[in-house]
């Protein structure tokens, strides 16, 4: 599945939803990753810091929605799906355990932040490139 092969009403809703669900910037996954990464001993290459879910949803955020690829879409639809179960239909601020909020930051959802629509004209709206 190319994202040329997928209807743009289905990007858009999958664009749309993954950038509500995701309400890291960028940066703050970034910087999550790296210091999730770092050891008292080692500390990863900060391009390869943190689990690859991580690094591609950190890779997705950077991209325009008509870069987006078949692997693009797949995490991004993994990311919704996950955070969609672990959260449910509430995504009211709360603090839970330590590591399952660890778990979901490592995809870009810190669940203790509002998470933003996705609203025309909001950063996951048509034509925006989400937040960075």
């Amino acid at each position: 599945m190319a994202a040329d092969d997928v209807p743009r009403e289905d990007l858009d809703e999958l664009w749309n939803e993954f950038h509500a669900v995701v309400n890291m910037t960028s940066r703050e996954l970034s910087e999550w990753l790296k210091t999730r990464s770092s050891g008292e001993e080692t500390e990863e290459l900060p391009d390869k810091a943190g689990p690859p879910k991580g690094r591609r949803v950190l890779d997705v955020l950077g991209k325009r929605r008509c870069d987006l690829d078949s692997d693009d879409l797949r995490i991004m639809r993994k990311v919704v799906d996950t955070v969609t179960a672990e959260r449910g239909v509430d995504m009211e601020p709360t603090a839970g355990q330590a590591p399952w909020r660890h778990r979901l930051m490592s995809l870009g959802h810190d669940p203790l932040k509002p998470v933003v629509s996705g609203g025309p004209g909001g950063p996951g709206g048509p034509g925006g490139a989400g937040r960075r």
